[in-house]
């Protein structure tokens, strides 16, 4: 726990003082691998170290690049862009390059902004072959996604048998993934209680059989996988979301930060430590 919090904070002092140096606050959508974070500026991708320092643009397109994800070996980022009218998933190197396109999907036209973003980059999968992403193609309405994947190699995209959801993260064995039946991140409702209020799950990819986690009246949502340990956000204690801990095989769950002005927003993890926006 004290390793897990000191990380943390670590994190956060990074991207204040690359805010503090470059006269802005605007970073957003971060994502971590050992030393470095990836993060999202301006509509552009940057990476910087988790020591401060001078950040990296890694794009420069007039689109936009949202929810960056490091591959597991760290050498590649999946990303969200947005460069023909549509937002589909690429993958580029982290020394910088041409993005390779992935998903080539152009049904859905502009989303309202609380509709959230088209194929948005969840996560990779444990081995570095398939990207996990959560396009908005349900019959039934355009406004809600379902888990898909694609080889980061290129090739046919497959959807979960998982029905709808939200954010996710795969476990560390790669068998089961841990996610939100409900989206909700892009909807601006503070404190709310009703019935769209999420709920942390897991779906065993094998059996596809899903269990809840967590069973609040308020929000839980974007689930991380550690370890033997689930880290999601929360904001059933206070009104702001702050992170929390659960064991997997355990209901009880713990909370890590004690923010009171901001929410956490978008936390992200590799296999050993967390970032997210505050």
């Amino acid at each position: 726990m004290k390793r897990l919090a000191l990380v943390i904070a670590v994190l956060t002092l990074a991207t204040s003082t690359f805010a503090q140096e470059n006269l802005t606050r605007l970073l957003r959508q971060p994502d971590i691998h050992g030393d470095q974070i990836a993060f999202v500026y301006a509509g552009d991708l940057w990476l910087a170290s988790v020591r401060g320092g001078d950040a990296r643009r890694l794009t420069s397109d007039d689109g936009l690049e949202l929810f960056p994800k490091f591959s597991p070996d760290g050498k590649w980022i999946a990303f969200t862009g947005e460069y023909g009218g549509n937002r589909q998933v690429y993958v580029i190197s982290v020394a910088g390059g041409t993005p390779r396109q992935l998903t080539f999907y152009n049904d859905i036209g502009q989303l309202p902004p609380r509709g959230g973003i088209d194929n948005r980059v969840v996560d990779w999968s444990p081995d570095g072959k398939n990207i996990l992403f959560l396009p908005h193609r349900l019959p039934w309405s355009d406004r809600m996604g379902r888990h898909y994947v694609i080889p980061a190699a290129g090739g046919m995209e497959t959807p979960l048998a998982i029905p709808e959801g939200s954010g996710g993260s795969y476990s560390p064995d790669g068998t089961k993934l841990v996610y939100t039946p409900i989206e909700r991140e892009f909807r601006t409702w503070k404190r709310y209680r009703g019935g769209r209020a999420q709920d942390v799950w897991t779906f065993d990819l094998a059996s596809n059989k899903a269990e809840r986690l967590t069973d609040n009246v308020a929000t839980d949502n974007q689930p991380m996988w550690i370890g033997n340990t689930i880290y999601f956000t929360s904001d059933r204690e206070g009104g702001k979301l702050n992170l929390w801990a659960q064991e997997v095989g355990t209901k009880a769950a713990r909370k890590l930060t004690s923010h009171t002005d901001y929410d956490v927003l978008w936390p992200s993890a590799d296999r050993s430590q967390v970032v997210y926006e505050e």
